[in-house]
């Protein structure tokens, strides 16, 4: 008997190749391809049958029932592009201690704390007992008769939570430890993930219940398990902060009801998280007097601008290889910029080590803050401090040439609100609010001339 014929498919990205190989040719994820069995021409085949409801013109279509609810949360709102979506399914992830519970804690609190209109919350929890969780709500003063718990790790055991509950916005934590009966496979592994989401997400679109999932990430950075959950559900969020800092910043990465790209900051406290509506100062170390190796910018970090300050330490170093550090920045713009300042400036900084940083803990990667960068750097390694109540926005191009970037009207109307007076911003910025006084730079020269706090006087 002829063997029946295989291919194999990728888990992470569903990649088909003719034979095994150990490194997916399409996402270059190892040991991800797996054998399946080959696709029956007879199943192509389907017959039409009866729809389930007949299509109608969109503008007939009922909106109301698809409105977004807001969590109580105004930050993680603001995210999630106004609120939960009856039927969404939001996969929240971050590394292990970054506040991942307490906030969902906290939403699950905030939704029953309402009048009632919604439903109560479910809180599925995998990881902890539920004690401990009772433990934590109590510390964090998140403790509400509507509030309902549960410790369980098996898939069925969860829906059945739902029918006896029935809630109006579930929380489970996590994703990587439920497990299907259906399913092959450990708990955390590919087929269980793929098995348990695919039931929880067929689960809050039958019953247009939001549901909030937690995930693991990987030492990358990235959402542990395969690429196809992030294709599964609605939203993906991703919870960042450093553990020596108490801010916290959610960032979405996928959002099929809203902006991809929005941002919300909170800070982690001892008595639970809170939101952070106004941020811009906590990025910020404001002096009576101007130093030298520093430089304020404006950052868009999805619709919001935020203010932040780059630091530049230039040593004398006697080692053959001179040290490059960056913490905060994009480590290899920061070397494009440095490039870039030696070459056109005439600044030496072969011989030195070169440290720069961001103040606050806040992360900068976008071209905005090239020109923040190379003035922080050169006016560190000159020892000379920079303008005042200044700001500076633009990307550099290897030329030395200052770049338009997005929204700098809305960027400057920021630095207005905080108090701050002058900005240097690239040729033809377009509409720029009153108030502050704009030096349009053509080129990192020009702007270092004009940033010199020992010609500030002159310029006024």
């Amino acid at each position: 008997m002829a063997k029946k014929s295989a291919n194999y498919q990728c888990t992470e990205c569903g990649y088909e190749v003719a034979k095994w190989v150990g490194r997916c040719p399409e996402c270059q994820a190892w040991g991800s391809v797996e054998e399946r069995g080959a696709p029956n021409p007879a199943l192509a085949k389907v017959a039409a049958g009866a729809p389930s409801a007949p299509a109608r013109p969109i503008g007939e279509v009922d909106v109301e029932t698809a409105r977004a609810r807001q969590t109580g949360v105004p930050e993680l709102d603001r995210v999630l592009g106004g609120g939960l979506v009856p039927g969404a399914v939001v996969l929240l992830a971050g590394e292990p201690g970054v506040g991942k519970s307490t906030l969902l804690l906290e939403v699950a609190f905030r939704w029953a704390a309402r009048d009632g209109s919604f439903g109560p919350s479910l809180y599925i929890t995998g990881e902890e007992s539920a004690g401990q969780v009772r433990l934590r709500a109590e510390r964090t003063d998140s403790v509400h008769d509507q509030m309902y718990l549960a410790a369980e790790s098996d898939l069925s055991a969860v829906l059945g939570h739902i029918d006896a509950v029935d809630p109006g916005v579930l929380i489970v934590d996590s994703v990587q430890t439920m497990a299907s009966p259906k399913a092959e496979g450990t708990p955390g592994g590919v087929t269980q993930v793929k098995a348990v989401t695919a039931a929880l997400v067929a689960a809050a679109k039958e019953r247009g219940l939001p549901v909030l999932l937690v995930g693991h990430v990987t030492k990358e950075g990235s959402v542990a398990g395969p690429r196809v959950l992030e294709h599964l559900v609605d939203v993906v969020l991703h919870f960042e902060g450093d553990k020596h800092s108490t801010m916290r910043m959610l960032r979405g990465v996928k959002n099929r009801f809203g902006a991809a790209d929005e941002v919300g900051c909170f800070e982690l406290h001892d008595s639970g998280i809170s939101g952070v509506p106004d941020p811009s100062g906590l990025f910020l170390n404001r002096r009576r007097q101007p130093e030298a190796g520093t430089a304020i910018t404006v950052a868009l970090e999805g619709k919001r601008p935020l203010l932040a300050e780059v630091q530049s330490l230039i040593a004398t170093t006697s080692a053959p290889m001179p040290r490059r550090a960056a913490s905060g920045l994009d480590s290899s713009r920061v070397s494009m910029v440095l490039a870039v300042v030696e070459k056109r400036l005439k600044i030496r900084l072969g011989e030195r080590d070169v440290y720069t940083a961001t103040v606050g803990g806040i992360k900068l990667s976008e071209p905005a803050a090239d020109l923040a960068i190379a003035l922080a750097i050169s006016s560190g390694a000159q020892f000379m401090p920079l303008c005042p109540n200044m700001v500076a926005i633009g990307e550099i191009g290897l030329t030395g040439e200052i770049r338009r970037v997005s929204a700098i009207g809305r960027r400057l109307a920021e630095a207005m609100r905080m108090g701050f007076t002058t900005a240097l911003v690239p040729p033809d910025p377009g509409p720029v609010p009153d108030g502050i006084w704009v030096r349009e730079v053509p080129d990192l020269a020009t702007a270092l001339h004009l940033a010199d706090n020992r010609n500030y006087a002159e310029q006024g």
